[in-house]
């Protein structure tokens, strides 16, 4: 089951078109989003539409956190267009996902340990990131987007919140060229990825069992700059 969490003068419109069917569904939410820009962008995707990075970006943010989670079934997207993880989580079955915006005021009003997996851009904000630990169970997991290894400084911050929360923080790279960051409050992304689940996903284009633990390698260079921030 999926729902789109919107701002408050639409959720009366969304109970209405519940009963539409998935399609139809998302065909009204893109005619609204244009009516009122604060409504969150979700449409159905085609691969055309996406180049090689943008494909890889979304397999990787999505497959890496629901294939390291045991038994995910309530996901949480945090994105203001998040059309193309939307996507990825349905190649997975009997998983529930919640979509919101990259909204402060949203993420404040989910309930708490709903979740076991977020997907988050929402960015390094020690408030996010205390709501995103609120909101996730207590084996729960986030990938989230985060400024540039280079930026040592911002990094090592937001590395040492996410370490208050979580087992395990680590980057990994996404296939473009950038990383995310993945904290687990309980399993490791390399030591219990759950092999089976990944192999047999279908309609993949980049993500497969072999990169996901290859994806949590870096460089000497990361290794020494982060010794003692990154915990894996």
């Amino acid at each position: 089951m999926i729902r789109i969490i919107l701002h408050v003068d639409l959720i009366l419109l969304t109970f209405i078109f519940i009963p539409l069917t998935f399609y139809k569904y998302f065909a009204i939410i893109s005619i609204l989003s244009k009516i009122n820009p604060k409504v969150v962008k979700i449409a159905p995707i085609h691969k055309d539409k996406f180049n090689m990075k943008k494909f890889i970006y979304n397999e990787m943010m999505v497959h890496v956190a629901l294939c390291t989670n045991k038994d995910p079934k309530n996901v949480l997207i945090l994105s203001n267009d998040a059309a193309g993880f939307l996507n990825e989580v349905q190649k997975h079955d009997g998983i529930d996902c919640d979509v919101m915006s990259a909204d402060m005021g949203l993420l404040r009003n989910a309930s708490d340990a709903q979740y076991d997996v977020v997907v988050s851009e929402m960015g390094s904000d020690a408030a996010v990131l205390a709501h995103i630990n609120r909101v996730l169970k207590v084996d729960g997991l986030v990938v989230t987007t985060h400024p540039s290894l280079d930026n040592v400084a911002d990094n090592k911050q937001m590395i040492s919140i996410l370490g208050k929360y979580a087992k395990i923080v680590m980057p990994f790279n996404i296939g473009n060229g950038d990383t995310a960051l993945l904290a687990s409050k309980e399993y490791h992304p390399t030591a219990d990825i759950i092999l089976q689940r990944a192999d047999m996903l279908d309609g993949l284009d980049y993500y497969n069992c072999d990169v996901h633990p290859a994806a949590f390698a870096m460089g000497n260079n990361i290794r020494k700059e982060y010794l003692g921030i990154i915990k894996n």
